[in-house]
């Protein structure tokens, strides 16, 4: 009997679990199985395998041979246990010593010809075998992504005979390591670009301090679309706790990596065709969807009216809990899922209500209809409503780069966000209700101030919630220990509720 077992990982979510390969060669007519929930791609690796052992100049044995990927419950999908199957056979069938694969766990798919190519996730892959001490053997397209940990031991190769080379000790790899983060400056377009709309800046500013969620609503071409794309501009980068979830995401869902800008918060910006699934996650081997692909960024809704109610609706419990769970037959998974939303939309389907020279041809109810496509729970959930009105033609005339360039905001954005995490160690905008009654303390003439405004706006206990918060972002962008009542006006004021009703 020959046996032989190889360490792998699987995806499942965001994690990566152990898959233990085991190989049995045994008498009989020549044949290759493969068991243990292997999936259409996984049940191929037979014939990838048997021409990439072939093509490596070895032996592929003509017995029965039996593969096993334990845990035998555990969904198993695409081409990253062929690399693995492969050394488990040439192991069971004496060509390669068995004596040190279980130092090492390998992953990556195999061509005809015996190259290794890329395959998803290989970071949560790396991280995971970090935990449990062992080399982790990657396709030299994955090296980059899997040496992010500090920690890992990673060898990187282009051809099964670089990884059996090194295992027989005749041509030893050396240990992959990046060159260091990239610090060169990234061309990103600025925000003093944009002409005129000096509260949408003021908006965007305090946004990004305190990630708080956004929407614009304003006629076209008043400029909404450019302001959401330069929020990322003004955004710290992330720290590398961070940046490692962001790129752990991005690695399940088989996005390009790039070394030089893996600390810039990620930008997704969907078209408003997308579906639930595509928005939130989901399949039948759960993959993130972009709500997962915008964590610790922005993701940008433009012309939210457009986007079908019931994919909106959808946002609702990951804009509170930060995550999403998403369950089928075979398995559930969590993805991470705090995004900043930004949304922009016109008054009304023409887009022109309330312009001062355009006149507006829809009906009331034709208005109502179209605002109604947002229900109120989303909205509740929005902190800052702004108004974009179009620019004059004075202000359009005016000279380019007019007020402050993003380098400039993002230093008094990072200064605030520092403020808070030294503070109550989080943004505002993940204040629980403890640390809002700890930190967002108002004087018995702000309650006062804030009890008017309840009457008067119909604010809801969230959206009062969400106003401190938002006067307190405001607050430590001017370094203010205590909420005054000038912070809690201007919040006030960039909640137009009425331009909804």
């Amino acid at each position: 009997m020959s046996l032989a077992i190889v360490y792998s990982r699987a995806k499942a979510g965001i994690d990566a679990p152990l898959v233990t390969v085991e190989a049995h060669l045994s008498n009989g007519l020549p044949s290759l199985a493969i068991v243990g929930l292997p999936e259409a791609a996984v049940k191929e690796s037979r014939d990838r395998v048997r021409s990439a052992i072939i093509n490596s100049q070895f032996e592929f044995p003509t017995r029965r041979i039996t593969i096993n990927l334990a845990p035998a419950d555990l969904p198993k999908e695409g081409g990253r246990f062929d690399l693995a199957i492969a050394l488990s056979i040439l192991s069971a069938s004496g060509q390669l010593s068995g004596q040190s694969l279980d130092q090492y766990e390998f992953i990556g798919e195999l061509a005809l010809t015996g190259q290794l190519r890329s395959i998803p996730g290989a970071l949560p892959a790396s991280l995971q075998c970090c935990n449990q001490q062992r080399t982790l053997f990657v396709p030299t397209a994955n090296a980059s992504e899997a040496a992010l940990p500090k920690q890992a031991c990673i060898l990187a190769a282009n051809h099964l005979l670089e990884v059996t080379g090194h295992l027989t000790r005749q041509q030893p790899l050396q240990s992959f390591h990046n060159r260091g983060v990239c610090t060169q400056k990234i061309e990103s377009p600025d925000l003093n670009e944009v002409f005129g709309q000096y509260q949408a800046k003021r908006a965007l500013e305090i946004a990004a301090s305190g990630a708080h969620n956004l929407i614009f609503q304003g006629p076209p071409g008043s400029g909404k679309s450019m302001l959401a794309a330069r929020l990322p501009s003004i955004m710290p980068d992330l720290d590398e706790s961070h940046a490692m979830e962001v790129a752990s995401l991005r690695s399940i869902a088989n996005l390009p990596f790039q070394l030089q800008n893996w600390l810039v918060p990620p930008y997704r910006a969907p078209h408003h065709s997308a579906s639930s699934v595509a928005l939130v996650g989901g399949g039948s081997n759960p993959k993130p969807g972009e709500i997962s692909l915008a964590h610790r960024g922005v993701l940008f809704l433009d012309e939210l009216p457009e986007f079908d109610r019931r994919v909106l609706e959808v946002l609702r419990e990951p804009l509170e809990a930060g995550h999403i769970n998403i369950s089928r037959i075979n398995q559930q998974v969590s993805f991470p899922a705090r995004f900043q939303l930004v949304a922009a939309m016109n008054p009304c389907p023409c887009g022109y209500f309330g312009h001062e020279k355009v006149s507006c041809h829809c009906t009331p109810d034709q208005i109502r209809r179209y605002r109604h496509k947002i229900s109120g729970p989303l909205l509740d959930r929005i902190d800052l409503q702004v108004n974009v009105p179009a620019n004059t033609l004075e202000v359009i005339n005016t000279k380019p780069q007019q007020g402050d360039s993003s380098e400039t905001i993002k230093r008094r954005v990072t200064k605030a966000q520092q403020w808070q995490k030294m503070r109550q160690g989080c943004l505002n905008a993940e204040l629980s209700s403890q640390q809002i009654i700890q930190h967002c303390v108002l004087s018995a003439d702000n309650r006062q101030l804030m009890a008017r405004a309840i009457d008067r706006l119909g604010l809801s206990a969230r959206a009062y919630h969400r106003s401190l918060k938002v006067a307190r972002t405001i607050a430590d962008l001017e370094q203010a220990q205590a909420i005054e009542s000038k912070h809690l006006l201007e919040a006030l004021n960039l909640r137009k509720t009425e331009l909804f009703k």
